[in-house]
């Protein structure tokens, strides 16, 4: 990340070799100029690439396999997993365009739609096993996921708890911060509250200030009638509110330590004394965990880096639980996870806010947002755009409100 954009795209020519550079630095921005123009890639060739987008990374990635000679086949393992909309549509179009002069593409994704834009066959993988070849013309999207997860997954199902009733749980009045203005909402014990919005709608920011990883500048916080401390994670988790980061391998696992480990650090209150883990408490508590989640892995032992990303987030749901939360943020909850694992963790919100847990549904998928939510908040930049029933709100009603156009406000009772 700290070398240039043209040096990572003629890497290893741009390297410096004991008999010095191989290539100018002039030389390298010169000859980076026409692969920068033909991928779309906006940046410049002197910049670093750790500050330039993430969109423009991959971009980047693909690129350099162009400039070797004899490239024919290229393969993209998820590479649209932290992308904006329109990012994907750059990326897409890039891809479609090599698959057109001739290159072979392997494109590895769980999202059915970009599947079925791109691909020409697809070829899908169960366990370690390749459980079907198809011809993207022949196959639909329910066969698809019935070969994905080995059953029946409805498309149309939804997971919306019961609607909520009764005094709020937490109230939001007035928040200001760093990236969101005067936010107000409600939100009820038992109840879903999605947010919807485009990156950088201010969404996680919001987030994270009502946790306290940030000091909000204006507004309060409460739950149950009782003021939160603002700017204090330790206020909001003794208050019962945890947030669940949107970056599950950066904020969420501690991908060396066991499942055990991962589990057990956030109860060591409860299963420590005099500074000694008691084994047989701990050993209790992750059983029960991984039972009530269906955690996938060998064993508790097994480093939580080598599980899937489904299983990573319900290794972390889990943890959460044991802490016996009021209020759980989930921030994209299911980024990078597969169909079988999206349903699992539908199934989990809507049995925690069935208990009785007030629950708030940050993602940037719609579709998600009206299978899982009772309302859905929107937000454009910074502030909130409108507020809409999931049941009876369509998703032209909420992208109008989320771009910020037209008259979409609609004010759920």
């Amino acid at each position: 990340p700290h070398m240039t954009v043209a040096e990572n795209l003629f890497m290893p020519f741009a390297k410096t070799g004991f008999g010095g550079p191989l290539l100018s630095r002039a030389a390298l921005a010169r000859a980076a100029e026409p692969f920068l123009e033909r991928f779309d890639i906006q940046a410049r060739p002197d910049q670093p690439v750790g500050s330039i987008a993430v969109s423009d990374q991959q971009l980047l990635q693909i690129a350099r396999a162009a400039t070797r000679s004899k490239f024919e086949v290229l393969i993209l393992d998820e590479p649209t997993t932290s992308l904006t909309t329109k990012e994907i549509e750059r990326l897409l179009a890039i891809v479609r365009r090599l698959r057109d002069e001739g290159r072979a593409v392997v494109f590895v994704s769980h999202k059915m739609d970009e599947i079925f834009e791109i691909g020409t066959t697809v070829t899908v993988l169960r366990n370690g096993r390749s459980v079907g070849h198809r011809a993207m013309k022949d196959v639909t999207e329910a066969e698809l996921i019935r070969l994905m997860t080995g059953d029946e997954v409805r498309l149309d199902q939804t997971f919306q708890p019961e609607a909520a009733t009764g005094e709020p749980l937490l109230e939001v009045e007035g928040l200001s911060g760093r990236g969101f203005r005067d936010v107000s909402f409600r939100l009820r014990r038992g109840e879903i509250l999605g947010f919807a919005g485009l990156i950088g709608a201010g969404r996680t920011e919001l987030m994270q200030a009502m946790f306290g990883y940030t000091r909000p500048t204006a507004g309060r916080v409460t739950i149950e009638g009782r003021p939160m401390k603002l700017g204090s994670p330790a206020a909001a988790v003794a208050a019962g509110m945890l947030y669940l980061s949107e970056e599950r391998k950066l904020h969420g696992i501690l991908p060396t330590l066991s499942v055990r480990e991962n589990i057990g650090i956030s109860v060591l209150d409860r299963i420590c004394r005099s500074g000694v883990v008691s084994s047989m408490r701990e050993n209790a508590i992750v059983t029960d965990v991984i039972t009530d989640y269906d955690i996938k892995t060998s064993s508790p032992e097994k480093k939580i880096m080598f599980l899937s990303g489904g299983n990573q987030q319900k290794t972390i749901i889990g943890r959460a639980m044991v802490r016996r939360p009021k209020i759980l943020i989930f921030d994209e909850p299911t980024r990078g996870i597969d169909v079988r694992n999206k349903v699992e963790i539908y199934k989990i919100m809507k049995k925690l806010a069935e208990e009785g847990v007030g629950i708030i549904l940050v993602s940037s998928e719609l579709a998600e947002l009206k299978r899982c939510a009772t309302r859905i908040l929107t937000m454009h930049h910074g502030s909130t755009s409108g507020e809409f029933d999931a049941l009876t709100t369509d998703a032209d009603r909420l992208v109008g409100a989320i771009i910020g156009s037209g008259e979409n406000r609609h004010v759920v009772d």
